[in-house]
């Protein structure tokens, strides 16, 4: 059930960023429905973040800590990225723009999706 509610979160910050940033050709689906594009991208995205996020985080710790934190910006930013090309490698046409749409979007997704945890764990 827990993982389902992260899913459905992601999926929502999904829309609220593509909503944002598709009139700014920042963000797009192509070639499938939108909606089948959100649950694939929210899947995809949740494994990057499991196996591919620690990774980054570990060797790119002395410029996170350099940076106050502000380099995790950028890593956010490339697993969007890099989540969006596996979705167009499997054929599904989630396409995030480099590199204006992916930062963005990461800001996005991530403000969304603390918004939404803070309500779903405030109602547990």
């Amino acid at each position: 059930m827990k993982f389902f509610i992260h899913w459905l979160i992601t999926v929502v910050a999904l829309v609220v960023a593509y909503f944002i940033l598709a009139p700014y050709n920042l963000m797009s689906v192509q070639g499938t429905s939108a909606w089948l594009a959100f649950a694939v991208m929210a899947v995809v995205m949740g494994l990057v973040n499991i196996f591919i996020r620690p990774v980054l985080k570990l060797l790119s710790c002395a410029f996170i800590i350099l940076t106050v934190g502000l380099f995790m910006l950028v890593i956010n930013a490339l697993l969007l990225w890099f989540s969006s090309w596996i979705c167009q490698q499997i054929g599904v046409g989630f396409v995030v723009s480099w590199p204006w749409g992916a930062l963005w979007g990461s800001i996005i997704v991530s403000v969304v999706s603390f918004i939404i945890h803070l309500f779903v764990h405030q109602r547990r």
